[in-house]
């Protein structure tokens, strides 16, 4: 509502924003977020979506915020969680992540409200009182795994205390179309009904398109804000090294970390796609002199634990490792990130190039690639389960109930009871899952869902899907090859994988270096028949939305069949695509 007076109009706040405890207008809200970001977490000011995102969650808004890694997303829900009246719970699927959020909490806690965590390495008195703490209000941030809110009676006792504010950190696991889809992330749009629906807080730094438009779907989020600050990293050189056989490239990967470390360009994190690559690299690099170690799933807790002291503590000049050391370890002086064989797609090679140059300096991407090194990749992405195993295990989790069981089917049981290996066990559960048939808790432990399908008809449903998955799986392993082998800018095949346009060649690769890049100039928006985010559909792969557009080709990402980079001659002779509303 607005009123007139002495010829001015002034807009009076409605009800509802009267009682917005962050403040009666947009204009107290701000000043609010500043002082608090100034005073409390030391902020001399906003990295780009920062501010735009704390605005639109102090005003009551749900938001997804897509920020580049290292932009300071936790500091989002820090500062509007404090000026919210209630407390906050937050969904992060690493426990160390939230033991670090936690501390960092706890450090400015007269401030900024308590922390605590709930997993599943608490004692039942620690989850005690840990819940007690969020109900009486001596903690104002709860940090809990997704794993967690499969459990009725926890999702009840969250409710009693109200939160105003849940935020879903590395929300695009949400999406089926996200790299790294987990589905114990489903479940978050139900929770945040039972709990009144507070304001939700979703944080990525990858999302392209249909990824962002799924979160706001699966997590239920009403007039979503959604801030995107741009993926742009300007400060990483991107940079492919070609070699022939394997050899070479080995030896590439070796000259590569050599030749950055002594020229002081250190330190740097190498990405090998198996554990013994791992290994092997680190064991080359210590006999050339160098602080060199490894690090994977593999190792026990300890070795890791201490590999991640010394790389924070500078007593590292590389750590050599799978994708196993990626979230939530933050070093902001990381000069550079080497891959020796090809990430599993774009959306994880932007992620673990964002490792680097986080403090804004220069920083080095490279990729020493070998086209056969893709067969490996193809080969993780392969691999649907025969419907046969899909209905087995199925059927063995419904005799389970049926027989009285209570704590539901183990992967241990079902490998005693099929004789297959765990690992093929849990993705089965996985798929069922996805496909409504069973419900997996926190031990990993199954149950029949709700109105679940009949065993074959889960299997069939859980195939099909399967069968969906390896398509795009697939289709992201060309968009690395396409990355790894074109001619043009790399910055600018990057970020239109995530279709953000980027109009002239970046000027800091190696394309751009050597001249190859000025080649390919783009046309202007006037002269496309397509532009990016459109939806379109084709004759024989049906729905998708443009990705990206270049002079003479069109990436489209298919509903049905993932990416696919389409001649734009060809498209527009034969009339393969048409615009949809």
């Amino acid at each position: 509502m607005s009123i007139t007076a002495a010829g001015e109009t002034l807009r009076v706040p409605s009800p509802s924003e009267r009682d917005n405890p962050a403040g009666a207008s947009a204009s107290v809200r701000t000043r609010r977020i500043r002082e608090f970001a100034r005073d409390v977490l030391g902020h001399d000011g906003f990295r780009p979506g920062q501010e735009r995102a704390m605005q639109a969650v102090v005003g009551g808004r749900d938001t997804l915020a897509v920020l580049p890694s290292g932009a300071g997303k936790t500091a989002i829900y820090q500062v509007a969680g404090h000026l919210l009246d209630g407390p906050v719970v937050v969904v992060s699927p690493l426990i160390a992540l939230q033991r670090d959020q936690v501390e960092r909490l706890t450090e400015l806690a007269d401030r900024a409200g308590g922390a605590a965590q709930l997993n599943s390495t608490l004692s039942a008195a620690d989850r005690r009182l840990a819940l007690d703490a969020l109900r009486d209000g001596t903690v104002r941030f709860l940090f809990l795994a997704p794993e967690q809110l499969s459990k009725p009676d926890v999702v009840d006792e969250i409710a009693e205390a109200k939160p105003a504010l849940f935020v879903v950190d590395e929300a695009h696991c949400v999406s089926a179309w996200g790299h790294d889809f987990r589905p114990d992330y489903l479940r978050l749009g139900s929770v945040v009904e039972h709990l009144g629906h507070p304001v939700v807080l979703a944080l990525t730094a990858t999302a392209a398109p249909p990824v962002r438009a799924e979160i706001v779907e699966q997590l239920g989020m009403r007039d979503a804000e959604v801030v995107v600050a741009g993926f742009d990293r300007p400060e990483i050189r991107l940079e492919v090294d070609h070699h022939a056989d394997a050899h070479g490239k080995e030896q590439g990967v070796l000259d590569r970390v050599l030749a950055e470390i002594g020229d002081g360009r250190g330190p740097g994190i190498v990405y090998s796609a198996t554990r013994r690559g791992t290994e092997e690299v680190a064991a080359r690099l210590a006999d050339r002199g160098l602080r060199a170690r490894h690090y994977h799933a593999g190792l026990n807790k300890a070795a890791r634990e201490d590999t991640q002291r010394a790389w924070m503590t500078d007593e590292l000049d590389v750590v050599v490792a799978t994708t196993a050391f990626g979230m939530g370890i933050d070093k902001p002086g990381t000069r550079f990130v080497v891959h020796a064989e090809p990430a599993d797609s774009v959306d994880s090679y932007y992620q673990e190039i964002g490792r680097a140059g986080r403090d804004g300096e220069p920083a080095l991407a490279v990729l020493v690639y070998r086209q056969e090194d893709l067969g490996l990749r193809r080969f993780f992405a392969a691999g649907t389960p025969a419907e046969e195993e899909l209905q087995q295990v199925a059927g063995l989790v419904n005799a389970a109930a049926a027989a009285g069981i209570e704590d539901g089917v183990a992967v241990k049981e079902l490998r005693e009871e099929t004789g297959r290996a765990a690992s093929p066990l849990a993705r089965d559960l996985n798929l069922l899952e996805q496909v409504s048939a069973v419900v997996l808790d926190e031990e990993g432990a199954a149950f029949p869902a709700d109105g679940a399908p009949s065993p074959a008809e889960a299997a069939e449903r859980a195939r099909q899907l399967a069968e969906h998955h390896e398509k795009v799986d697939q289709s992201r392993v060309e968009m690395m090859r396409g990355y790894a082998e074109t001619t043009e800018c790399r910055r600018q095949f990057l970020l239109g994988y995530f279709g953000e346009q980027l109009d002239e060649p970046c000027g800091n690769c190696d394309n751009c270096s050597a001249g190859t890049a000025q080649e390919h100039p783009g046309a202007g928006d006037h002269d496309r028949p397509f532009l990016v985010e459109t939806p379109v559909e084709h004759t024989e792969w049906g729905r998708g939305v443009v990705m990206r557009v270049e002079d003479d080709r069109i990436t489209v990402l298919f509903d049905d069949v993932g990416y696919k980079t389409l001649a734009l001659a060809a498209v527009l002779e034969h009339d393969l695509l048409r615009t949809r509303g």
